[in-house]
């Protein structure tokens, strides 16, 4: 048991390392959506009150983003979102329960590596039918524009990403997407790499005229597992306006995976 105990003592030990000032740059480069940083977040977010039923969603978004250097000026930003889903009891009665993938958002930000007072990105936005049951995507491509603006000092992470999307092909029985999303967020990153957060995920569904406004308060924390950088992230959020079945207040948890240059 003893030796247990030790060996569990010293794994811990060996696998979180003290933190260093690079490491609160890199949290910082994690509050930037245009960062010439690779990171693969696994994103959780468990939504409670949906639909007639009073049921509950979780959706775990594998959201990849990667930057490829165009030229000496430039940098193009890929940030895909993969949705897996696990919801039940959203119907009447609440028996409905589906899994599965839903539909990815992919989308390209063009950005110059040198940019002041703001940071900015531009480019195109794809939505893709890629979801394994019909109630859990829109069985529709999309496409539209996608632009970001932020600025960084002193600890201080401020901006929006905005997005809209029309679609363009796919089941013509399944209602058409003409949706614009906005978010508009600000961090602060501790010196101990701590990162405090609050934005809004802003959806407004142009064909049924409906707002979805969820705002999130998340605490992140950057830690090393041998000499390898996360950061481990969680929070709550709370539908400030919603559709009639849209869910009433929710969590958000998960890891980053960080892949820094060198």
């Amino acid at each position: 048991m003893k030796a247990s105990v030790v060996s569990c003592s010293l794994l811990a030990f060996a696998l979180v390392l003290p933190l260093h000032a690079e490491d609160a740059e890199l949290a910082k480069k994690l509050s930037n959506p245009v960062s010439d940083l690779i990171s693969v977040p696994l994103q959780g977010n468990l939504d409670f009150g949906l639909g007639p039923g009073g049921g509950q969603k979780f959706t775990l978004n594998i959201q990849p983003v990667i930057p490829i250097s165009l030229n000496e000026d430039w940098n193009v930003i890929s940030r895909t979102i993969l949705p897996v889903i696990d919801q039940e009891g959203i119907s009447f009665g609440g028996v409905d329960d589906e899994f599965g993938l839903g539909d990815i958002t992919q989308s390209f930000f063009f950005s110059p590596k040198k940019s002041e007072p703001f940071i900015w990105g531009i480019g195109p936005a794809f939505l893709i039918p890629t979801a394994t049951d019909s109630s859990l995507g829109f069985e529709k491509w999309g496409a539209g524009p996608t632009v970001v603006i932020l600025k960084q000092q002193h600890g201080w992470t401020y901006g929006a990403l905005a997005n809209h999307i029309w679609d363009f092909a796919g089941d013509n029985d399944r209602a058409s997407v003409n949706a614009t999303f906005i978010q508009p967020f600000l961090s602060y990153t501790t010196p101990k790499a701590t990162t405090f957060t609050f934005n809004l995920e802003s959806t407004y569904d142009w064909q049924r005229e409906q707002w979805s406004v969820p705002a999130n308060l998340i605490v992140s924390q950057m830690l090393k597992i041998g000499e390898h950088p996360i950061q481990l992230f969680g929070g709550i959020r709370y539908y400030l306006e919603k559709p009639d079945s849209g869910p009433e207040w929710g969590l958000r948890f998960g890891v980053t995976f960080l892949f820094p240059k060198g």
